[in-house]
């Protein structure tokens, strides 16, 4: 999802193809090729082969300076860009696979509920550290600019929807949602993906 938020943003063209998960496509000889931990998702770019959700959306931000997604190189407002990014890809992201995923976590399956109750607090005190600092800078993660940075925090987000605590329910990680929600890319991209409400 937030590979398609960047795509949306940076203007350039480019083509959609659906890994049905269901047939295990991602398992695909094919798809290996370009993948071979066989996850999604996946950008071909010319002879460009990328994997890893972060380093799609730095290396589509990068190639497209003139989006504005992401601050120049070597300014301070770029290390506090790669600060959120990754705490959001290497902290975040990882504990919202284990909320959806418990049972890869553990070998004993009874226990799964236990790892799902145990990451879900984690990944409520994670968003409200994120509402914290928010509330002292936003409304975006870098202040008053968008970056994909905001982006990435929609998407997880997004899959915190169903959660005790879900992200919407947080004053100002709600304003920072209903901003993003609000931009033309990523109405375009949440269209196309065909995904009905609540989003988030």
């Amino acid at each position: 999802m937030a590979p398609h938020f960047v795509l949306e943003e940076i203007g350039a063209p480019f083509g959609l193809r659906l890994v049905e998960r269901e047939r295990k496509e991602q398992k695909s000889p094919a798809y290996l090729e370009l993948n071979p931990r066989g996850l999604i998702p996946v950008l071909v770019d010319g002879d460009t082969v990328l994997y890893e959700t972060a380093a799609i959306c730095l290396y589509l931000s990068d190639n497209h300076c003139e989006a504005g997604l992401a601050p120049p190189f070597g300014t301070p407002r770029r290390g506090q860009f790669y600060k959120w990014l990754m705490f959001l890809a290497n902290t975040v992201h990882p504990d919202t696979l284990m909320y959806f995923y418990p049972e890869r976590y553990t070998t004993d399956l009874d226990g799964a509920g236990a790892v799902k109750d145990a990451v879900e607090g984690r990944l409520t005190e994670m968003f409200q550290f994120i509402d914290a600092q928010l509330e002292q800078g936003g409304p975006y993660l870098l202040g008053q600019t968008v970056s994909l940075a905001d982006h990435y925090l929609l998407m997880l987000a997004r899959w915190g929807r169903n959660m005790k605590t879900p992200p919407r329910q947080m004053k100002h990680l709600r304003r920072n949602l209903d901003l993003m929600l609000a931009r033309p890319a990523v109405q375009r991209a949440l269209a196309s993906e065909g995904l009905s409400t609540p989003i988030i």
